[in-house]
């Protein structure tokens, strides 16, 4: 397995800081941000921005601004039927129980990270054992390129999704699995994470499940 950081820490801008005195503003158009707004992603610079409700609408349509900026959804889906037994798990070469994954149309390939104290890791991801691990999956099929990702949280000894967070796998927007990152890395403490980072993590995983519903259709809306 190769590891290295996540490049650049644009995509934790926001998360792993206090925030600014100043007034947030939309980084395209200066508009002032509300606390809670949308973001884009950079696909050539492989980064979050900031953005106000219009600059957002405007990038929902295909092919904006050459394709370059792409505006993240705000879906949240479940797999029911969700399972990845030990074995599954280990050829992913994942060292912790907890990645995300998503496709870089830039790079044309997958990728697969895990936070860390340090924040985002990156594991390298062989195509093949992706299709053969996760890619038949009912929300893998559904993944949109760069702004949504699949999140996977799973517990030593369970290989199925269960009420309440104890593992599972969802489709979330990209942005979230970039919260969670910068969350891990502000309250991680010792060897174990500490109470407070575990706290954390389950009351993330909570918002989670409360916001998704279950996958049951074969095609669903990405906006």
């Amino acid at each position: 397995m190769t590891t290295r950081p996540a490049p650049g820490p644009d995509g934790l801008r926001g998360f792993t800081r206090r925030p600014p005195a100043a007034e947030e503003r939309c980084e395209l158009c200066a508009e002032p941000l509300p606390g809670e707004h949308r973001h884009l992603v950079d696909t050539r610079k492989r980064s979050l921005l900031c953005a106000c409700a219009g600059c957002h609408l405007l990038f929902t349509r295909p092919g904006a601004g050459g394709g370059r900026f792409r505006a993240v959804p705000d879906r949240y889906l479940s797999d029911p039927d969700f399972t990845l037994d030990e074995e599954s798990w280990s050829r992913l070469q994942i060292p912790v129980g907890l990645a995300f994954f998503f496709r870089n149309s830039e790079l044309d390939r997958l990728a697969a990270f895990y936070p860390s104290p340090a924040g985002a890791t990156e594991s390298e991801l062989d195509p093949a054992v992706w299709r053969e691990v996760l890619g038949s999956g009912r929300l893998a099929a559904l993944l949109q390129p760069d702004t949504e990702a699949l999140l996977i949280r799973r517990e030593r000894g369970t290989g199925a999704a269960s009420a309440g967070g104890a593992g599972g796998c969802w489709l979330v927007p990209v942005d979230v699995c970039y919260e969670l990152v910068g969350r891990m890395r502000l309250h991680w403490q010792g060897f174990d994470g500490g109470a407070e980072a575990r706290a954390d993590l389950a009351d993330f995983f909570a918002r989670v499940a409360a916001r998704a519903r279950p996958s049951t259709t074969e095609r669903e809306d990405g906006r």
